[in-house]
């Protein structure tokens, strides 16, 4: 009998994948095809679709979507250019048509990648993954009905829309970063509770489609992550288009009513309503780690439900790793497919590669924002001595060249070693602009690299090339 149970078990050692990965994110795909290629078997699972929430409903088709309130919002400044557009007219479900099918265009390729392009390595399962246990030193999970033994496995699971408790949300019909994109009726008046990066976002494309916005926020400020006036002037340029701001709103309910929906609040000690037709939520973002078996393993979790990796993405179980939103930090796609490359170095490489790294990010209003490193008020708290450069994007000829002269770029470097410490770039294309920063950045270069270079005029980039000539 025993015998058999040697056989048996040699035969499940046989059988078992070298990598599980959960989550077929931004983090997971790319490792599964480069492991792949070097012959380890690996099987990814996906409960729903790939390409996690950059990809279905995230970054993809929000980009898109904000690329039609553009076009919109331009249309309607079309006097300021010397244009006559008699009549301008938004079409909401093509809107959300034309993001539906540029998501599902990358949902599809990356669908067929891994099906296709290595001949059933990665092997990829359509359905909900979680640990059963351990099986001597391999790691037993379920899918479904099927039993999986894997050696090393990849958390990749991503994040969901918090939903705070408490305010009757549940017998609303709300939308959120998940569902939008399925409802086709234009909004008459929406309010968003939360005025981060999200809310800030939806509540400019809502506008801009032709819905009254009032945005609620319970802090003291909008994107209170960033220095005081880059929220101060977000604020601006969402009410210079008619969006209702309300700070230190703190909402206690939100009820169904006949027309629509009531959402109560204090605002500043006052019981304060708003009855609108849509709610939208954007009040935070919730790690899908509560349903993984995590405890089958003795993997815990932290109290705001992430795992904890260290700088090499090693959770607190060997062999267990976490990739993308679920390990805390930041929480960017661009993130999520950097932790690909440090699992690879981990798994493939010489291990060298680890979440040390230089991130930046984006905030797809109109103007952008784009940062990187340290803001302003982040190294007065943490006692770090900077230089600070200002230019105003109402003195760049190109901005006002192109009807964008709004916002402003802010750069902090190190009064010894000359060095950018960090960068804030609120313009027109600041997402992009940014990334001129990023790069000095990750050199190690001085800032006189970028001041004393030749920059083609007339363009947006002289504004940085100005901020960096303020500091002298």
């Amino acid at each position: 009998m025993s015998g058999n149970r040697g056989v048996l078990a040699r035969a499940e050692r046989d059988s078992a994948v070298d990598l599980m990965i959960i989550g077929a994110g931004q983090a997971g795909i790319p490792l599964a095809h480069a492991l792949a290629k070097e012959s380890w078997r690996v099987m990814i699972a996906e409960r729903k679709d790939p390409g996690g929430s950059c990809v279905n409903f995230g970054c993809t088709p929000t980009k898109a979507a904000i690329a039609s309130a553009r076009v919109a919002q331009l249309a309607r400044r079309a006097g300021e250019f010397g244009v006559r557009i008699p009549r301008m007219s938004v079409d909401f479900a093509a809107v959300l048509g034309r993001a539906r099918g540029i998501a599902a265009q990358s949902r599809i390729a990356l669908r067929e990648s891994l099906v296709h392009v290595h001949g059933g390595n990665p092997a990829y399962v359509r359905g909900h993954a979680r640990f059963l246990g351990r099986a001597g030193r391999l790691f037993r999970l379920g899918i479904g009905e099927r039993v999986v033994l894997a050696r090393q496995v990849v958390l990749d699971t991503g994040t969901r829309t918090l939903v705070p408790r408490g305010l009757g949300l549940e017998k609303v019909d709300y939308l959120h970063a998940g569902n939008w994109l399925d409802r086709p009726a234009l909004p008459a008046h929406v309010v968003v509770i939360g005025g981060s990066y999200v809310g800030l976002e939806m509540s400019q494309f809502y506008r801009r489609m032709g819905s009254r916005v009032t945005l609620l926020e319970r802090g003291a400020r909008l994107a209170d992550r960033e220095d005081e006036e880059v929220s101060r002037a977000l604020r601006g340029f969402l009410e210079c288009e008619g969006i209702t701001c309300r700070l230190r709103a703190s909402v206690t309910r939100v009820a169904k009513t006949r027309g629509g929906v009531t959402v109560s609040f204090r605002e500043g000690g006052r019981r304060q309503t708003v009855t609108a037709s849509h709610v939208f939520l954007a009040a935070g973002r919730l790690p899908n780690t509560d349903d993984l078996g995590l405890s089958k393993i003795g993997l815990g979790r932290e109290r705001d439900g992430t795992l904890w990796t260290d700088g090499r993405l090693r959770t607190r179980v060997r062999g267990v790793w976490a990739a993308g939103d679920i390990r805390g930090g930041p929480m960017f796609t661009s993130t999520a497919w950097d932790d690909f490359r440090i699992l690879r170095s981990q798994l493939l490489g010489d291990g060298t590669r680890t979440t040390a790294r230089i991130v930046p990010w984006a905030v797809y209003t109109d103007p952008q924002l784009g940062r990187v490193g340290l803001s302003e008020e982040e190294a007065r708290r943490r006692g770090i001595r900077v230089r600070v450069g200002r230019f105003s994007m109402s003195k760049n000829g190109k901005a006002r060249e192109i009807g964008e002269p709004e916002g402003f770029v802010k750069i902090l470097v190190d009064p010894k070693t000359k060095k950018l410490l960090g960068a804030t770039v609120l313009a027109a294309d600041g997402a992009e602009l940014v990334h001129v920063f990023l790069a000095l950045m990750n050199a190690g270069a001085r800032i006189s690299a970028l001041r004393d270079a030749i920059v083609i005029h007339p363009t947006l980039t002289e504004a940085l090339q100005s901020a960096a000539a303020a500091l002298g």
